[in-house]
């Protein structure tokens, strides 16, 4: 996970780092900053062969064809690397930043869909409900454009089914090894199996530390990610693995230790990390050490 807290250069220089390294993909928010797809784009020309995927793009102030059209110019400018991961956001930001309405988010992420979808396959669009009214006569202007998988943020089981049905899976943050174990990927995979839908990926997104500190780290973790914990989709879905904040479902712990648990993680059925490190400058290094050569196993020969 590749936050753009710097200017531009610097992100487009981690996303190249991240390549050289080893990671499969990199992932970027987005938040109150820089616009994460048109970040993407500029990595895209640093890079060659690194996955760029946001996590995740809030829909609701976007018209999904204007969605659309971000997306594929990113895609094409990153030769297909694009993965665009999409999500309703939070009722407090929705209705307190932007103003909007968040009363109906899943039938709202339901039509969305319906138009995202077409316009980034290269069809037209024809939609027309109560939430979201998206009609061309022709395809978007987008000539040979690849077409981006989509990832929804997913962990109820509505939201889940939609994600399956719909899409090519979930991208989750904050959810513990029990909580994917349990819960996120038995719902998803059956939801996937009834649509007759090829398996799902589900990328689970949490914070790492490797550290010879654990008490300290998981205090650093308690108030670096405090915010989270005063979202309920977050509280619930922590509580799911008996946690109370992010601390509780942080990996923490020696390398040995952080890499036991991440096996665990993809024992669950995450078919994806996307891994947070944090800690001091010291712990930050070594998770990004045992990251890359957990990278480097699962990278052909």
């Amino acid at each position: 996970m590749v936050w753009a807290t710097g200017t531009p250069e610097g992100f487009v220089a981690d996303v190249a780092d991240a390549e050289r390294a080893g990671f499969a993909a990199v992932w970027t928010p987005q938040v109150f900053g820089w616009d994460a797809l048109t970040l993407l784009a500029l990595a895209a020309g640093a890079t060659e062969r690194i996955e760029l995927g946001t996590a995740v793009m809030p829909i609701y102030p976007r018209h999904p064809l204007a969605l659309a059209a971000s997306a594929l110019t990113t895609a094409a400018a990153a030769d297909g690397r694009l993965t665009l991961g999409i999500g309703p956001s939070h009722r407090f930001i929705v209705e307190d930043i932007w103003g909007l309405t968040y009363d109906r988010p899943f039938s709202y992420t339901r039509d969305y869909l319906d138009a995202l979808l077409p316009a980034l396959a290269g069809e037209p669009t024809d939609v027309a409900t109560e939430l979201v009214t998206a009609r061309t006569a022709r395809p978007l202007d987008t000539p040979q454009a690849p077409e981006p998988p989509v990832l929804l943020a997913a962990m109820a089981p509505r939201m889940l089914a939609l994600a399956a049905a719909r899409c090519a899976g979930t991208i989750t943050w904050l959810a513990g090894i029990g909580a994917i174990r349990d819960t996120i990927v038995p719902a998803i995979t059956e939801a996937a199996a009834a649509a007759s839908r090829p398996a799902p990926r589900v990328v689970a997104g949490l914070p790492i530390c490797v550290t010879d500190n654990p008490r300290r780290a998981r205090d650093r973790a308690a108030q670096q990610f405090a915010p989270y914990a005063d979202v309920p989709a977050y509280r619930r879905v922590m509580a799911k693995d008996g946690a109370t904040g992010p601390a509780d479902v942080a990996v923490v712990g020696s390398a040995a230790e952080v890499a036991d648990r991440l096996a665990e993680l993809a024992e669950a059925g995450a078919t994806d990390l996307m891994a947070m490190p944090f800690g001091d400058p010291a712990e930050e290094a070594a998770t990004c050490e045992v990251l890359i050569g957990l990278a480097a196993e699962q990278s052909p020969a």
